[in-house]
């Protein structure tokens, strides 16, 4: 149990770093606003998360009502909107100004081909430059095509050869696939993105927040005040000044699995109170990998430069949108050594899947070990300034 007097000092580095904060217009932007203008801006792109409307060019060289049918069954999913062009040089062009994201081609002679049960040919060229709305396309298209030659095979066979629903739907269709997402249930880009894009927006803040802090302290100068603070000892500087960042990130990370999870609707499948200590975990990780990292700047500008320009590249060695097994090993290396890479394994595992703490261990050895790295390479960087402060100025510590 800590002592009276330790707690002491954390009340009054909590109360230094407060006040510093405040005087800070820069680090007041970041902590203070950020994290929920980011939260709230980001989200809201992905309200519907869904797409709709991906508009698509028909060429129906048939003419049939076969034809006819299929255009207007793929026009009534949600994701097409239809419509017709006289031929396959007119579609193209249309794709090519951006009017559309690609073209049906439907051949002469279709009916007449689906009807006496020879193979018909339905074409589909996509601008898959942009990989959603070309995906989205294709399998409506799929499923549409699929389900309406079935039907129309099945009433085929119930006419001319005198087959029952059950005869005739066995004919069409020997093996009928059961295709049910488990946790995505509808697929959709914005339920997949967002619950990661949450964790990111945290951690990232954080990062930039603390490492400007401790980074601010070096420029100005303060160091040695830090340290006097809380009475010498460098653990003591970064317990204390973590204690603060671990109380407002805390509270960030309540707000956004009550508030920002109920107003973008996204699942939450697992249990709060495993959601909640893994976050507590992560924010107590990132705290000492903040300072350290701090610790490397004299210039705040710098720092915030360099975290900014690693967002991106910290999300994709995450393995959240590409499988971390397929990145080169070194980048593989680079990644164990991110808290964002067991955390967002261990999160996604709960919110969309169900998990809990007990099946994500090795994630949590995993975060555990990395707070012990993170926590002795910042002591070792304080420890290394208090020595450079001492020896330039006595017990002031400037550095």
């Amino acid at each position: 149990m800590p002592s009276t007097n330790q707690l002491s000092l954390v009340g009054r580095l909590i109360k230094r770093e407060t006040a510093r904060i405040g005087s800070d217009h820069s680090l007041l932007l970041t902590l203070l606003i950020a994290p929920l203008l980011y939260a709230f801006f980001y989200g809201s792109i992905y309200t519907y998360k869904e797409e709709e409307g991906v508009k698509l060019a028909v060429v129906d060289d048939d003419h049939s009502s076969l034809s006819r049918l299929l255009t207007q069954q793929v026009g009534n999913a949600q994701v097409v909107t239809v419509f017709n062009v006289p031929g396959i040089e007119a579609a193209k062009e249309a794709m090519y100004q951006g009017h559309c994201q690609g073209f049906l081609y439907i051949e002469k002679g279709l009916e007449q081909k689906v009807k006496s049960l020879k193979q018909a040919h339905v074409v589909v060229a996509l601008n898959a430059a942009r990989f959603l709305p070309s995906s989205d396309l294709l399998l409506s298209i799929n499923q549409t095509c699929l389900t309406l030659g079935a039907g129309v095979r099945m009433q085929y066979l119930q006419k001319s050869e005198g087959m029952n629903t059950g005869g005739s739907l066995q004919e069409v269709m020997p093996v009928n696939l059961d295709y049910r997402p488990l946790f995505n249930s509808r697929s959709s880009y914005g339920a997949f993105l967002l619950p990661g894009l949450l964790a990111l927006i945290l951690q990232q803040t954080l990062l930039l927040g603390l490492s400007a802090s401790v980074a601010g302290e070096r420029k100005h100068r303060q160091v040695g005040n830090w340290l006097q603070t809380s009475g010498g000892s460098p653990s003591m500087a970064l317990v204390g000044k973590g204690a603060f960042y671990l109380i407002l990130f805390a509270a960030y990370a309540f707000f956004f699995m009550t508030v920002n999870f109920t107003l973008l609707e996204l699942p939450m499948r697992g249990s709060y109170t495993s959601l909640s200590i893994a976050f507590l975990l992560f924010i107590i990780t990132l705290i000492p990998m903040g300072q350290w990292i701090g610790s490397l700047f004299r210039d705040p500008l710098l720092n915030v430069q360099l975290m900014a320009f690693s967002t991106y590249p910290f999300f994709l060695l995450t393995g959240y949108t590409f499988p971390l097994q397929n990145i080169p090993l070194p980048l593989q290396w680079l990644a164990a050594l991110l808290p964002t890479t067991p955390f967002i394994n261990m999160y996604q595992s709960i919110v969309q899947a169900g998990g809990t703490l007990g099946q994500n261990v090795q994630h949590i050895i995993h975060l555990i070990l990395l707070l012990f790295l993170y926590t002795i390479a910042a002591l070792i960087r304080l420890n290394k300034l208090k020595f450079q402060g001492w020896h330039k100025a006595g017990y002031t510590g400037s550095t």
